[in-house]
């Protein structure tokens, strides 16, 4: 039986547990010409001892689902691609916070794209069709979850924009909750070229809290009717036990009393690596210097004492106002930076907040650099010229572990960059940029730090920016009375905190934004409230790093020179030569490299050299030259030329503008001559005089200066 539920621009119909009858729960959710399968899975004899959930999400997509064969040798799908990665941890973020507390038991969800129109919007799509599978199987999940998507044309937001609306789209927000909290939202500006400025259409303060209400507003319509419809459907609950680790109240009590002062001491210790270090000695000293009872573990005893930590530090903050580090609720770390310490590199910055270290790389490289990646809504490849790849190795946070392949946390933080910086790079010249960040030292907010040092790591390297872009995270600590909002977090405070809250963006607007709620749900005066706060500190930052920016020293001599053209494309053939020899011999001659649109006539030069660039412009624009032969080369005109090739019957003769003419052998001399090479021979330097041009024929005539 299918569900059909219509919401404005949205006609959904949903058949529930009727296909992939053997997972726990299953959802087919069909929207127009796309359809979804999620599906969830859970093992009650795998209970986990570990104090997380063990959830696995796997947005998989479907080359058939758009009819296309995959490309490789396999012609299989392969690893996952970056919007794959992505995808799956959106939905993972979303509904995670919706498990009961002490549910440890492994529990896997997939989605298949299985078809898809152009008009998709999958991200929305996988989480609504993943909700309806986790709300209606025997998971004891209470409360169902949609998404939403915000645009914005002119002044108007546009509610799920369409693929139209999204091109003509300022903004993208995507906003996930239930009817009545929102639990996360990601947000990025979309820059335009407008009458030759650029804009970062960065998103001020008000104007996102006014999309944010229009968000929640349209999802407590869409979880409204889900829960209505979806209620009946739900399948009986398992009998599984919710383990809430309840630790021995004297002990509790006995740390209380007896080591406060050293938990306290140990707040101190801001990074992970030192406050393991000094609880593990703790405990150490617990188990040596006291009568326990026996069924106080070194384990136990940890635990208990990561609990008071935990305490103790979210009572400093609401009492005191002063965080463990000893700064204030609304204080940025200290800030170091260094531009262009890599002496071979594009473009580098080293951005240092607190014990938070990022080294951000600018590579820049032409059209042809540019990363081709598939997208199901679109048929053909498509190509990525701005790329933020973050790179997160253990020693940053003091583990032993061997170095690996980007995961999810490396995909998103990196996506997160590229949010926050890319609308405000002015790349009309359409090249390919890449920041790297690695992180080499870690203790909160990494990806912020990756933002700040690639803003002025994009300046090192001589790029435009129409704003300078910094980043700050963060906090929240809350009990149930009252909030504090707390500034540029550590990593104790996310990690004991009740909020994520990621904000990039310029003096005045945000261009990028991604909030996580542990705590359930969150009011509009709380959101106010840190975006404010946030957009003070970014402030703060902001006049540090144009102090820094105004000392850069651009690395102008190892920097690739970069010229656009625009040529006539019937034009092109004359430029390619036949078999691609006369842009073959521009290549090699001034060492470049040369991307050709054959359609638009577009040709990007890259190259080491300005004066190998010049020169290589020089010759397409001579070869590319839209008007006729006889308008270029004149009847009578003298003219400079070198010789090419020599033939038994005459001399061929490069011209100024790259084209070739030829001297029979009876315009040599003014007398008969046996032999071409007793007057002139291959690569003299020569004048020439013009003596008729038919079609694509210039006959010529060796001139030589009274």
């Amino acid at each position: 039986m299918s569900i059909e539920i219509n919401f404005e621009k949205t006609q959904e119909s949903y058949r529930i547990n009727e296909i992939a009858k053997q997972a726990d729960g299953s959802a087919w959710l069909k929207e127009r010409n796309t359809v979804l399968l999620a599906t969830v899975v859970m093992d009650e004899l795998a209970e986990s001892e570990d104090d997380f959930l063990p959830l696995t999400v796997q947005y998989v997509e479907k080359f058939y689902a758009v009819g296309k064969v995959p490309s490789g040798f396999m012609k299989r799908e392969g690893r996952p691609s970056d919007f794959e990665t992505l995808t799956s941890r959106i939905v993972d973020r979303a509904l995670r916070p919706l498990f009961p507390k002490g549910f440890n038991y492994p529990v896997q969800i997939t989605i298949f794209a299985l078809s898809v129109d152009e008009n998709a919007d999958l991200q929305v799509l996988a989480l609504k069709a993943a909700s309806a599978a986790l709300f209606t199987s025997s998971i004891p999940v209470q409360k169902s979850i949609s998404a939403v998507r915000i645009g914005k044309i002119g002044d108007n937001f546009i509610v799920n924009p369409d693929a139209k609306e999204k091109s003509s789209s300022t903004l993208d927000l995507f906003i996930a909750g239930s009817k009545d909290e929102l639990i996360m939202i990601e947000m990025r500006s979309i820059g335009k070229l407008v009458d030759d400025t650029h804009f970062n259409n960065a998103l001020p303060e008000e104007k996102l809290i006014e999309a944010i209400t229009l968000a929640q507003e349209k999802l407590k319509i869409y979880n409204e009717k889900y829960e209505t419809l979806f209620t009946p459907l739900i399948r009986p609950e398992k009998q599984i036990e919710l383990r809430v680790k309840e630790l021995p109240k004297d002990l509790l009590e006995f740390i209380g009393e007896n080591y406060k002062s050293e938990l306290k001491n140990a707040l101190s210790k801001l990074a992970v690596s030192e406050r393991t270090r000094t609880l593990i000695e703790l405990a150490d000293s617990i188990i040596k210097n006291h009568e326990i009872p026996e069924e106080w573990t070194k384990d136990l005893i940890i635990e208990a004492l990561l609990l008071h930590k935990r305490e103790i530090m979210r009572n400093m903050v609401l009492e005191t106002g002063i965080r463990a580090d000893g700064r204030k609720t609304d204080e940025v770390r200290p800030i170091t930076i260094e531009t262009n310490l890599l002496p071979q590199v594009h473009g580098s910055c080293l951005f240092t907040r607190g014990q938070t270290q990022a080294l951000v790389t600018l590579t820049v490289g032409s059209g042809h650099d540019a990363q081709t990646f598939e997208e199901l809504t679109k048929y053909e490849s498509q190509q990525e010229t701005f790329m933020v790849h973050y790179n997160f190795p253990g020693f940053s946070v003091g583990e032993a572990s061997r170095l690996k392949s980007a995961g999810r946390r490396e995909l998103g933080h990196g996506n997160l960059g590229k949010r926050a910086l890319e609308s405000s790079v002015d790349n009309r010249n359409n090249m390919t940029l890449r920041l790297v960040s690695e992180i080499l030292e870690s203790n909160g907010s990494s990806s912020m730090a990756t933002v700040c040092g690639g803003c002025l790591a994009l300046l090192a390297g001589g790029q435009k920016m129409s704003e300078m872009i910094a980043g700050v995270a963060m906090g929240l600590i809350s009990d149930e009375v009252n909030y504090t909002v707390l500034t540029d977090i550590s990593g104790l405070e996310d990690h004991d905190g009740d909020m994520d809250f990621k904000v990039a963006g310029s003096r005045e607007a945000i261009t990028a934004l991604q909030m996580d709620i542990k705590l359930g749900g969150i009011s509009l005066e709380l959101l106010s409230k840190a975006l404010n706060q946030a957009k003070q500190a970014r402030n703060h930052i902001l006049n540090i790093m144009e102090e820094a920016a105004e000392k850069i020293v651009v690395n102008s001599s190892i920097l690739p020179k970069i010229e656009n053209l625009k040529v006539n494309p019937t034009k092109i053939v004359d430029l390619l030569g036949q078999g691609g020899k006369v842009i073959k011999s521009i290549i090699e001659k001034y060492e470049v490299k040369i991307d050709i649109n054959r359609e638009t006539g577009n040709i990007q030069v890259i190259g080491r050299t300005i004066n190998n660039v010049d020169k290589a412009c020089e010759s397409i624009k001579k070869i590319t030259d839209d008007r006729e032969l006889y308008e270029i080369y004149k009847k009578n005109s003298i003219l400079p030329g070198i010789v090419k090739q020599i033939t038994n019957f005459g001399a061929f003769v490069e011209l100024p503008a790259g084209h070739e003419g030829m001297i029979h052998i009876s315009k040599i001399a003014n007398h008969r001559i046996d032999k071409i090479e007793d007057f002139i021979k291959i690569a003299d330097k020569i004048k020439v005089k013009v003596l008729k041009v038919k079609g694509k024929k210039i006959e010529l005539q060796l001139y030589k200066d009274d």
